[in-house]
């Protein structure tokens, strides 16, 4: 099927929402369509074309990208190439100056200095770089049944049962005593080896059957296979060992100061005849980052400061000195400031800059699934294809409706198509919104809709994951 053709046959429909006149007003009675037309029925044949630009890099870019170790490495790679150059105290901070600053190599904040001062805020896109994952233990290498075998915990929250049977990739660092750094990336290239959880065989599982979904496979039975090729003199353990040594020249007990993930080693593949989604590891939320960089690379000289703040651990709770709850954000924002007012700098300074800032907590969110739509209040959720959704899950969790009023503006102003999220029947926040919140600046939720997000493999539209981009650049731009 040809995307193009299909919305070229129906180009009265494109042409009424173009030009304001209701789609609703013309279709079916159905409160769906009447609620929601889908973005792709208001794009042209250029904006087409765009959108399918930016899905072949966003999946380049994701591939590239499973862990925040990955994401800052290749957002620096891209940086430079845009003429963004390493932040530092006599940094120019002339308006159109392009910054970058990584802290401790798991956060990165990309800065375009705008013409106004920073005591009148700045503009922030704020986001996060982990994804749910399996991670090893401090001494995680073990033999068992004649299999050697890693022990693994989780980072962030998964389906179990998902995670069995799938190739995974090993990927990460180990830091040595000596101050040495050893990166690990092994299960990404069609040559390397992959690495599995195996399940039951159907025929074997009756003591198991009764579980709950949620213990299918509990957290303490996802441990990999990493080999099972026996030695005359060896165990298999004492020949991982070896490898270890040989092949990273590291020992077991250097994996006691390492990072290393398993992470699915699918690559990102169109879905649908009509290829209008992608699936891919990790799009909660590298869309919402991905998106971020694409639109801060092209600020030239905005109006105000610009910042996409992408960020390590939210997904176990903001925690540590990589995540949003960091005193990093506002360090960096008082260094430009210090750097801007030299010995005029106060605290109070400080405090204006933040008061006055307006920041998008971008995260994605569980789309409107057809085969559970039940779930779902479907009168107030995302669907996919129905362009990026602002969040209102109430409880106190909201942007104030002056800001939701400023943010409506400038989407409606830019032809950027929105919707609303709230889940069903309870109230409830989450992503790093709270956190900058905390520091008086003025923040709004909101992301794209994912089907199947924290599993190895979510979906995602092509036109939703364009618009994020589409609505971060408007927002930077906005005055």
């Amino acid at each position: 099927m040809n995307i193009k053709r299909t919305l070229t046959s129906i180009a009265i429909i494109s042409t009424m929402a173009l030009s304001g006149q209701s789609y609703a007003d013309k279709t079916e009675n159905d409160p769906v369509k009447k609620a929601s037309p889908s973005t792709w029925l208001n794009l042209s044949e250029s904006e087409l074309v765009a959108v399918e630009k930016y899905a072949t890099d966003y999946k380049t870019f994701i591939y590239k990208t499973p862990t925040e170790l990955t994401f800052v490495t290749e957002t620096i790679k891209r940086a430079e190439k845009q003429g963004f150059k390493r932040l530092s105290e006599k940094s120019n901070l002339k308006p159109g100056a392009r910054f970058y600053d990584v802290n401790r190599d798991r956060t990165i904040s990309l800065i375009v200095m705008g013409k106004k001062g920073l005591e009148q805020g700045t503009r922030i896109v704020g986001a996060h770089i982990d994804s749910p994952r399996l991670e090893l233990k401090g001494r995680p290498l073990y033999e068992k049944e004649k299999f050697a075998m890693l022990q693994t915990y989780v980072h962030g929250g998964i389906k179990t049962y998902q995670w069995v049977n799938i190739p995974l990739a090993l990927v990460g660092r180990v830091d040595k005593k000596d101050g040495t750094v050893v990166n690990i990336s092994v299960g990404f290239d069609d040559n390397d080896p992959i690495f599995m959880v195996p399940d039951l065989a159907p025929h074997v599982d009756h003591p198991n059957r009764d579980r709950k979904s949620r213990d299918v496979i509990k957290k303490e039975e996802l441990d990999v296979i990493i080999a099972a090729k026996p030695d005359l003199d060896k165990s298999i353990k004492e020949l991982i060992t070896d490898f270890l040594k040989t092949e990273y020249d590291i020992s077991v007990d250097d994996l006691v100061s390492a990072e290393l993930a398993l992470v699915p080693a699918t690559k990102p593949r169109d879905v649908g005849f009509d290829r209008s989604m992608i699936a891919a590891y990790g799009q909660d939320d590298k869309a919402s980052s991905i998106a971020a960089v694409t639109a801060i690379f092209e600020q030239k000289i905005p109006e105000y400061t610009s910042v996409a703040f992408l960020v390590d651990n939210e997904e176990v709770g903001n925690i540590n000195n990589t995540g949003a709850s960091s005193t990093y954000l506002v360090d960096m924002l008082s260094g430009l400031l210090y750097n801007q007012m030299g010995d005029d700098y106060n605290d109070y300074q400080l405090r204006k800059v933040l008061r006055n800032t307006k920041v998008i907590s971008a995260d994605v969110n569980p789309g409107v699934n057809p085969n559970w739509a039940g779930v779902w209040e479907l009168g107030n959720a995302p669907r996919l294809g129905n362009g990026i959704n602002l969040k209102l899950y109430g409880g106190g969790f909201n942007a104030n409706s002056e800001y939701m009023a400023w943010t409506r503006n400038y989407l409606d102003n830019n032809k950027i198509k929105w919707q609303t999220s709230t889940y069903k029947g309870k109230a409830s926040g989450g992503t790093i919104g709270s956190d900058l919140s905390n520091d008086n600046m003025e923040v709004i939720d909101f992301g794209v809709p994912i089907l199947s997000i924290h599993s190895p493999y979510a979906v995602g539209s092509k036109v939703d994951l364009y618009s994020l981009y589409k609505a971060m650049s408007a927002f930077y731009q906005q005055k």
